[in-house]
This record gives structure tokens, C-alpha cells and sequence, in this order.
């Protein structure tokens, strides 16, 4: 991609995130409950209906609708994603205490799925209708059959309950906190991928050049290392890139089953306790890093494929 493009992408972009704020303020604004009575009562006290007009008034919150969206939208724009009504701290700094730990489950899940799915779709694809590939099929339906939080709640039974192996509660930021949340968000994505991985392999291992390089002497090895899996990557790192953007946005459930600190945690207790600007922050977060991951992509497809950068 050229400066060109990526300009007009980070223009298309501006108007999705725009159009998603409004979108998530209309939302909320019209959802039931009081935000500032669920304040009143997080704290444990319950003024007078005077007390709870006068705390509409400040927070700005008897206002029109559309004077309310633009003065979020403003205030946004300038880095002040608000207060939360829970603990009463900048959402800001909350959201990025949250990030942290999100991005180290996401990456560490991320590089278990690697592990996983990339030589077991070459054995399938290398070893196609035999043992081995029934195998590995059998196992990734296996695995895209079970929802992310039965796995999470074997593993937590198993692993941590019987065993004793690991921590039953995702707390204290160590490395063995993060190994059961993140195998099980592992586990369907390795799935999904080997079977991607198996299917962009057979692909390629159709093709005509493949016939050549094995009529020119070259082992079976380095065909696969330097000519299949390379050309293969394109599909992959499409569904690497939405991979992660899911991750980042969508493990509320495992993070719950595990009392992990991260973002879906957040959000969750978030919603419950009816703490609108932290939901509305985390939805244009969410939204953002989905964007410039995607974006990101893109980019990495002129490193990857020479016909993409070539038509570039």
C-alpha cells in the first residue's frame, strides 16, 4: 500500500469510529437504569431525589441528546473519555491498566495457536487421507465443536481443581496465571487454523510449480519450507490479523471464568454496574485497534506477496 491508500484508509476509518460513537452513545442512552441512582448505591448510600437531580445537572446528563453526544465526542477527541461512576477514576488510565494484561493473554494465545495449528496442517496436508490426517481432523472438529467456556471450565476443573497444577484464579500478573485462559482461547483457534493451515498447503501443493521443483531434484522438505508455506501465508495472516482483533475485544467469557484483569473482565462489570463512559470508551477502543490491526494487514500483504506489491 502507498501513502495514498493508507491515507484514505485512515479517513474511512475516522468515519467508521465516528459513526460507531454514535451508534454506542444512542445505545446507552436509551438503556434502562440510572446510572447515577447505580453510583449512589455502588457507594452504599441513597440520597434524596433533590441530591440525585442536582448529580444529573453537574454530570451534564439532563441535557439534550445531541448536546451530550458532541460534548462526549469533544471531550474524546482531546484524550478525556470521562470519569467512571464506579470507582470514580479517569477511564482512560482504567482502559490502559486493563490493556496490558488483555494484549499479553492475546499475543501468549496467539503464539500457542501457532504452535499448534501450523505443523499439524502440514502433516494433514503432507500426509492427506491417511492416519495422521483423519487424526488431526478428527481433533479440530473436536475442537471447534467446544465453546470457549466448557473448555475453560475442564481446564479449570482438571488442571487446577484435581491437579493442582496451576492457579484457580487469573490474579497477580505471573506467567502461570495466564496459561490456562489463554490455552483455552487457544484451543478453537488451533482448530481453525489447522484446517486453514492443511487447506492453503493442499492448495499449493496442487500447483504446477511444485511438479517442477520436484522434477529439478528439490527435496519434499524444501519444497514446503521455501516455496508451499511462504505462498500459503496470505490467507493466514488475513485470519491472524481478525484473530487477535477478536481477542482483544472478545474474551469477556474466558476472563470471567478465570478472574482475569483484562478488558471483556472490565467490560462485564461495566455493564452491570450500569458504568456507561467505561463501556463507551472500551467500545471505540475496541473498535480502533480492530481498524489498525486490520490496516496493519494490509500493509504486511506488500511484504509478503510481491503480486500485491507489484499491483500496489
Amino acid at each position: 500500500m502507498n501513502s495514498k491508500q493508507i491515507s484514505k484508509r485512515l479517513i474511512q476509518m475516522a468515519i467508521v469510529l465516528v459513526g460507531i460513537s454514535f451508534i454506542t452513545f444512542s445505545l446507552i442512552y436509551m438503556a434502562p437504569g440510572d446510572p447515577v441512582r447505580a453510583m449512589y448505591s455502588s457507594s452504599g448510600v441513597m440520597p434524596s431525589e433533590e441530591v440525585l437531580n442536582q448529580t444529573r445537572e453537574a454530570m451534564g446528563l439532563n441535557k439534550p441528546f445531541l448536546v451530550q453526544y458532541f460534548d462526549w465526542l469533544t471531550s474524546c477527541l482531546h484524550g478525556d473519555f470521562g470519569t467512571s461512576y464506579s470507582s470514580g477514576k479517569p477511564v482512560l488510565g482504567i482502559l490502559m491498566d486493563r490493556l496490558i494484561p488483555t494484549l499479553k493473554l492475546a499475543f501468549l494465545s496467539l503464539i500457542i495457536m501457532l504452535v499448534i495449528s501450523i505443523p499439524s496442517g502440514i502433516i494433514a496436508a503432507v500426509k492427506q487421507n491417511k492416519f495422521a490426517d483423519y487424526l488431526i481432523r478428527g481433533i479440530t472438529f473436536l475442537g471447534i465443536s467446544m465453546p470457549n467456556f466448557w473448555v475453560g471450565l475442564i481446564l479449570l476443573y482438571v488442571v487446577a481443581l484435581k491437579l493442582n497444577l496451576l492457579p484457580v484464579i487469573s490474579i497477580g500478573g505471573g506467567f502461570k496465571t495466564m496459561i490456562l485462559p489463554a490455552v483455552t482461547l487457544a484451543f478453537a483457534m488451533a482448530a481453525k487454523y489447522t484446517r486453514q493451515v492443511r487447506t492453503a498447503v493442499l492448495e499449493e501443493l496442487n500447483k504446477d510449480y511444485v511438479i517442477g521443483a520436484k522434477a529439478r531434484g528439490l527435496s519434499n522438505g524444501k519444497i514446503l519450507l521455501r516455496h508451499v508455506f511462504p505462498n500459503s501465508l496470505l490467507p493466514l495472516i488475513t485470519l491472524l490479523g481478525l484473530s487477535l482483533g477478536s481477542l482483544l475485544g472478545g474474551t469477556a467469557v474466558v476472563e470471567v471464568i478465570f478472574s482475569y484483569p483484562g478488558l471483556g473482565n472490565l467490560a462485564v462489570t461495566s455493564i452491570t454496574a450500569y458504568d456507561y463512559p467505561i463501556i463507551q470508551a472500551y467500545v471505540l477502543w475496541v473498535a480502533l485497534i480492530y481498524m489498525i490491526i486490520n490496516l496493519v494487514v494490509d500493509i504486511s500483504y506488500t511484504l509478503v506477496d510481491p503480486k500485491v506489491r507489484e499491483r500496489g
